[in-house]
């Protein structure tokens, strides 16, 4: 792709507006140092547009643009049940979950599940996430920008992995989550509207400049197979990368994914996963919470035209490439003009470094608050812990960095990612309901669980590779709270445990902003559904 003077103009402008709201946002006050509130939750000060911003430019990223675009280009519109099913499982997290979590005072997910459970449940969960957010999370983020980067602008896969591990580290290591939510508000700006000119353009063109209108019906009537949200079995066969014939059911298993697996993943991510979660546990207050998670919401039913769309774009302009991954930064190069063209990388560029950003955030955070201070630095001082977690988001970007190449070989990254986090995600969801919920969950039971959602699903894996992966995660999910309840029953005869939750009535917090937004978010989920069933 052939950058012009404007573009790369456009594009350093971004840059250097990101880097400097970021550090202004975070500078430290005369006579006030950071401490672990003003670092890692932002000083719970974050209004509803906030979190709302930086909840989907922390989601969205190249998994998206490019993983999930590359599965558009492969299996068409049923890859958005995941964006789509995001919208509903938000006004579940916002009503049930987020109560309980900000009536704790917590900073991190391990942090409750010592309060609700016991230091053993805590230290082992906050090793999984660790483990999940720098081997797969950070390293994915990483290798699908830096192949775009590649693909668009020609740069080494090594140079752009570097540039943008280091973009990222400049103003999040300093400044904080503060830094990262506030910046986040301009990268979802830049990422929406760069995505949505991206779309506009490839389906103007498609229309040989009817219009995009024309050009979207055009797309349906063309490429009709490709907008089915419910698969069925050999419905939509495609070709992986190396030319295998696959059936789109393994990875979209039909109502599997409506009643099934997807909530699993979409409950474990949005709930209960550190680097989503932190944005509302920073809110001012709950209500600020809630409405910011209805916020992310209506984004989430926007973005399928902003990273699927184009992908089926492609499918149906039979672009010349051989990987799906490739598909985002062909219709890049093709179809967005010189001038345009550094807006709509810079709206990749900012949901690749939003992401990083908010990963290294998170990782830092668990590490500081669930690791080092429970184990090495009890007598640790705010500005000691605070300058731990600047040098646990350097280790981690830096092995992410290192590892991201090994990727390469992949096929579809967007998939790989959802396949071996919900190796983990059934067995740590079953802990957070069952302890959410339950009052007769002990910390043995939740214990069984996270130690063999790994073995159950990879042995489920090995002895039923029919069985598609969404599917997997569902029965598994399923075992592990039948394993919690038979062990909590075994041990506490019935008995509450000490530890339960008991909140009362907090959930039911009447908010008529939050519940009208809540059925808007319902009625047009349950339109979209019936209109590409």
């Amino acid at each position: 792709m052939h950058f012009t003077a404007l573009d790369y103009v456009i594009f350093a402008l971004y840059g250097a507006v990101i880097v400097g709201l970021g550090l202004w946002v975070s500078r430290e006050r005369e006579g006030h140092q950071k401490d672990t509130s003003d670092y890692f939750l932002a000083g719970k000060a974050l209004p509803w547009w906030a979190i709302g911003a930086s909840l989907i430019a922390s989601n969205i990223s190249a998994e998206q643009f490019i993983g999930m675009s590359g599965s558009g280009f492969r299996l068409g519109l049923a890859i958005a049940s995941y964006e789509w099913m995001a919208a509903v499982t938000l006004l579940v997290i916002a009503y049930f979950f987020l109560p309980i979590y900000l009536e704790k005072g917590i900073y991190t997910m391990p942090q409750f599940l010592e309060q609700r459970y016991d230091g053993r449940v805590r230290t082992l969960l906050a090793v999984f996430w660790l483990l999940v957010y720098v081997f797969v999370n950070l390293t994915s983020v990483l290798y699908l920008g830096a192949l775009a980067l590649e693909g668009i602008m020609g740069i080494s896969l090594w140079a752009g992995i570097l540039g943008l591990a280091l973009f990222a580290t400049v103003y999040s290591i300093y400044g904080g989550l503060k830094a990262v939510a506030w910046t986040d508000v301009v990268q979802v700006l830049v990422l929406v509207g760069g995505g949505l000119l991206t779309t506009y353009l490839a389906l103007d063109a498609y229309s040989d400049g009817a219009g995009v209108i024309a050009g979207f019906g055009k797309l349906i009537q063309d490429a009709g197979d490709r907008f089915n949200m419910i698969l069925y079995p050999g419905e939509l066969l495609y070709r992986d990368d190396t030319g295998t014939l696959q059936d789109a059911y393994q990875l979209l298993p039909g109502l599997g994914v409506l009643l099934g697996g997807m909530w699993v993943a979409n409950l474990f991510y949005w709930g209960c996963n550190q680097y989503i979660i932190q944005r509302a546990l920073a809110a001012r207050s709950l209500q600020e919470a809630r409405r910011g998670l209805a916020f992310a919401g209506y984004l989430k039913l926007l973005l399928p035209l902003i990273v699927v769309v184009p992908g089926i774009v492609a499918y149906a302009l039979d672009a010349p490439i051989t990987r799906g991954d490739e598909a985002y930064p062909w219709l890049l190069a093709s179809y967005v003009g010189p001038g345009l063209r550094g807006l709509a990388f810079a709206a990749l560029a900012a949901a690749i470094v939003s992401s990083l950003a908010s990963m290294m955030n998170s990782t830092a955070t668990i590490f500081t608050m669930d690791l080092y201070r429970n184990m090495i630095g009890r007598k640790a001082s705010e500005a000691q812990l605070v300058r731990v977690g600047r040098l646990a988001s350097l280790v981690a970007i830096t092995i992410g960095a290192l590892l991201a190449p090994q990727l390469a070989a992949l096929d579809q990254v967007f998939q790989y990612i959802q396949e071996y986090t919900g190796f983990i995600s059934p067995g740590v969801l079953a802990i957070f309901v069952m302890g959410l919920f339950w009052k007769k969950a002990t910390p043995n039971a939740a214990l069984v669980s996270a130690l063999l959602s790994i073995p159950l699903s990879a042995g489920m894996k090995v002895l039923a590779p029919e069985v598609p992966f969404l599917n997997r995660m569902g029965y598994v999910f399923l075992l592990s709270v039948a394993l919690i309840m038979v062990i909590s029953w075994a041990e506490g005869k019935g008995r509450d445990h000490p530890n339960a939750v008991r909140l009362a009535g907090t959930r039911l917090a009447a908010d008529p902003v939050f519940t009208a937004a809540a059925f808007g978010i319902l009625g047009i989920t349950a339109a979209l559904y019936a209109l590409f069933w």
